[in-house]
């Protein structure tokens, strides 16, 4: 039977317009979640652990607060710089933003931890967790309630972090730190020192059911899984669930085999 012309134009244009459809749905499907992260240093590249951790499956953008001390005074100092962070990165393409900086989120208590997360969510329209937030669940979904911590910060900054997490009924059973307070000072912290410093201070607090390592300038992903093997107990450190935390907003979750007992599950 022969087609008159009208019907064979208007099953050509259906067709087309199918085409064009699917085509769509597949770049749609095959596009990357973007996380934008405000960090505390000025110039700080994309975190390799966030490579290691997602590789292709998600981008970063990134941009720095000028923080050089890890203090309260140098924090309070560039508050004001937040909303312009978040509005850039929200510029550049981000569908979410992570406030990193464990001692930046927590130094004044879960209120201005939420207080935080909604300042860059009015400046950028969109979603925002923070690395106090990263933490806090990621100690809390493993049944953590008694701990040892192993921090870089000095007296001051340990003494309200104990104050942050008693907030979250998490005991820190000992918290101990490096005495840290310059950022680049943090980079002078071998692996193998962490480590050491880190087995340490569990030891010195047995009971503890969970260790957690903070401080977001450390790189911690690559101790995890060693760091459970000598203690016995999970680890959950600053950079990575951080980075867990603002994946998750994205529609991300696993992270891995490798990176410790959370973040493999």
């Amino acid at each position: 039977m022969k087609m008159n012309r009208r019907r064979l134009f208007t099953s050509a244009a259906a067709l087309l317009s199918s085409t064009a459809m699917s085509g769509v749905g597949v770049a749609a499907a095959a596009r990357v979640p973007v996380l934008g992260l405000i960090l505390p240093p000025a110039n700080r590249a994309i975190p390799e652990e966030g490579i290691a951790m997602y590789g292709d499956r998600l981008k970063f953008v990134v941009a720095g607060l000028g923080i050089e001390r890890m203090t309260p005074d140098s924090f309070d100092a560039a508050l004001a710089r937040i909303p312009a962070v978040a509005k850039q990165l929200a510029s550049e393409g981000a569908d979410a933003i992570e406030l990193t900086g464990t001692s930046l989120t927590f130094y004044k208590g879960e209120a201005f931890n939420q207080q935080l997360r909604a300042t860059v969510t009015e400046a950028s329209g969109l979603r925002a967790t923070t690395m106090s937030n990263g933490v806090i669940d990621g100690l809390k979904k493993l049944g953590a309630r008694r701990i040892a911590v192993a921090t870089a910060y000095n007296d001051e900054v340990n003494g309200r972090l104990r104050a942050f997490l008693l907030e979250h009924e998490i005991e820190p059973l000992v918290i101990t730190g490096l005495g840290i307070e310059a950022m680049t000072d943090i980079e002078r912290v071998s692996q193998n020192d962490l480590l050491e410093f880190a087995v340490r201070v569990h030891k010195s607090a047995q009971r503890a059911d969970a260790l957690f390592v903070s401080c977001g300038g450390f790189r911690t992903l690559e101790l995890i899984a060693p760091l459970e093997a000598r203690t016995g107990v999970p680890v959950v450190s600053s950079m990575p669930h951080g980075l867990w935390a603002g994946a998750r907003l994205v529609g991300l979750d696993k992270a891995g085999a490798g990176f410790g007992r959370l973040l493999s599950t």
